[in-house]
């Protein structure tokens, strides 16, 4: 098995849910860190979801990992970190959502097995 450490990024995400990773078929991710940035001048709102709705077998749900999380001006918020991983399955998703439009950045941190 081949081991990678890779990290994802999107900009200026808003009110449509942005798919930040898809977990590639024949791989196992791990998430071992996700950070929103808000990068506008007033608070805003995130969402972030794992979409697991692609999946042949076992639960097939879309869960949030954080609903409605206030970030305020001039900060981030660490979604997964420390001793809080995450793992994915091919075809899984993270998605995105804030209540702003362009109002937030996103950096993920993930360990691929493949």
């Amino acid at each position: 098995m081949a081991n990678a450490f890779k990290s994802e990024t999107d900009t200026a995400i808003g009110t449509s849910p942005a798919t930040i990773y898809t977990c590639p078929s024949s791989t196992q991710t791990t998430i071992i860190g996700l950070t929103c940035a808000n990068i506008v001048t007033s608070q805003i709102e995130i969402d972030v979801q794992l979409d697991v709705s692609t999946r042949t077998s076992g639960a097939e749900d879309s869960v949030y990992i954080i609903k409605d999380a206030p970030i305020p001006v001039g900060s981030s918020l660490v979604v997964v970190g420390g001793e809080q991983k995450i793992v994915m399955e091919p075809g899984d998703t993270i998605k995105v959502t804030s209540n702003t439009a362009s109002s937030a950045d996103v950096a993920m941190s993930i360990l691929e097995i493949t």
